[in-house]
């Protein structure tokens, strides 16, 4: 049996995902949560938490079993010409236009980090600077083709979050009795507040984590000859990985409920959040906030084009090799968009990161469909595709996406108006 530190040493995949959805938007959402509805909807992320291990188990146990990525495993699945054409279409565009709206939105988090860690960094100068910065230097982390290099980076940032976050959440003296209360309550706030509930958990099940969920458990676990080990370290991984990720979320709740809910303040963004808790926890709770909000976004920049990448090259059937050329053109292209609409949209960050949140949102059935499609395919999963019991739970969750794509169709439009009016 293996040792506590052993199964450690092989978390990996898991910690993407949960670097991933850990973004701006999630900050956003989660100071926004709190601070309008206190630790009543803690339910709702605890529910999306679920959610993402049932979806991503599924992308791994995909990547694990077949040596393959989402995007490889269509092409595997979807033999005809027709049929091939019109699912690589499907996925470049939804994954491309999902993920140039993250892109924007997660670097313009990180940049919204620094400034609320160093107020003199807030002027439209240095936020081009910022963003040219950051651009440079995810480009050369990603251009340097190592998948474990990319991976111990994130793996050690998803850590410093899970610090940061935590340390501001129990810094806010919050009643826990409350807490655990919002936890298991299953209630919303007087006036149903279901749009917030569809925000988080639209900020937490993200489609492109799928593409790098089963790509990254293929490249790490794919030629491992005992499958069954192979599966159970990354039970392990997506426990430990996602459990944290949606700690670190839950404590932002939490710390926002303690403090600006309990003093019936209001924000409309994490970057708000970090200046609300000056009055109340002193500078350096700002500066640490401040840290933690561009951790998040810088984490999440680095994932949007990797998984762009994946999904792409997977459905062209060009390979899902770091190193290669053709591969590097996606996350590229991904990452220069973001960094130009960055510099130059004229709306507000919140706008840009409340959009992403949206566009994830439509994607998200249309991801979840095809996955379930190729999980149940015997040919690729042999006696590993999915059990009935498995799939009544997956179905559940694609409702639960539809209800999302539903609800956010609105707020897509309206964020699409307000970026194109600047």
């Amino acid at each position: 049996m293996k040792t506590l530190f052993t199964r450690l040493k092989n978390v990996g995949p898991g910690a993407l995902v949960a670097a991933a959805f850990i973004g701006p938007g999630t900050v956003t959402s989660c100071s926004i949560s709190g601070a309008s509805a206190g630790y009543t909807l803690l339910w709702a992320m605890l529910l999306s938490v679920i959610s993402v291990m049932i979806m991503q188990s599924m992308a791994a146990r995909l990547g694990i079993i077949s040596g393959m990525g989402l995007g490889e495993a269509l092409r595997t699945k979807f033999t005809s010409t027709a049929a091939r054409v019109l699912i690589s279409i499907l996925v470049i565009a939804a994954v491309f236009v999902g993920n140039i709206a993250y892109e924007t939105g997660n670097l313009t988090g990180s940049i919204l980090g620094i400034q609320a860690a160093i107020p003199a960094a807030n002027t439209p100068n240095v936020k081009i600077i910022l963003a040219i910065v950051l651009g440079v230097i995810a480009f050369f982390l990603l251009f340097s083709g190592s998948y474990q290099s990319v991976e111990n980076i994130l793996t050690a940032l998803v850590v410093l979050m899970g610090i940061i976050f935590l340390i501001c959440a129990f810094a806010a003296h919050p009643d826990w009795s409350a807490v655990l209360a919002g936890l298991f309550g299953f209630k919303v706030p007087d006036g149903g507040d279901w749009m917030t509930v569809a925000a988080l958990m639209g900020t937490t099940v993200v489609p492109y984590n799928i593409y790098l969920h089963a790509a990254s458990a293929s490249t790490k676990w794919g030629k491992s000859p005992d499958k069954s080990d192979a599966l159970a370290n990354s039970r392990f991984d997506s426990i430990i990985s996602i459990g944290l990720g949606g700690i670190i979320s839950m404590a932002i709740i939490v710390c926002a409920g303690a403090t600006i809910h309990a003093t019936g303040g209001s924000i409309s963004s994490g970057a708000d959040m970090a200046k609300a808790l000056t009055p109340l926890l002193g500078n350096w709770a700002t500066v640490i906030f401040g840290i933690g909000l561009f951790a998040a976004g810088i984490t999440s920049a680095l994932t949007a084009p990797l998984a762009a990448a994946f999904a792409s090259s997977g459905i062209l059937g060009w390979g899902e090799d770091m190193k290669k050329a053709r591969f590097k053109v996606f996350w590229i292209i991904v990452l220069a968009f973001g960094i130009f609409a960055t510099c130059t949209l004229g709306a507000s960050p919140t706008q840009i990161i409340l959009f992403a949140q949206a566009a994830n949102a439509l994607l998200l059935p249309i991801t979840g469909i095809l996955l379930l499609i190729v999980a149940n395919d015997s040919s690729i999963m042999k006696e590993y595709k999915n059990k009935t019991w498995f799939n009544i739970l997956v179905v559940l969750v694609i409702a639960v996406f539809v209800f999302i794509a539903a609800r956010n169709m609105r707020a897509f439009i309206t964020g699409l108006l307000a970026l194109i009016n600047g």
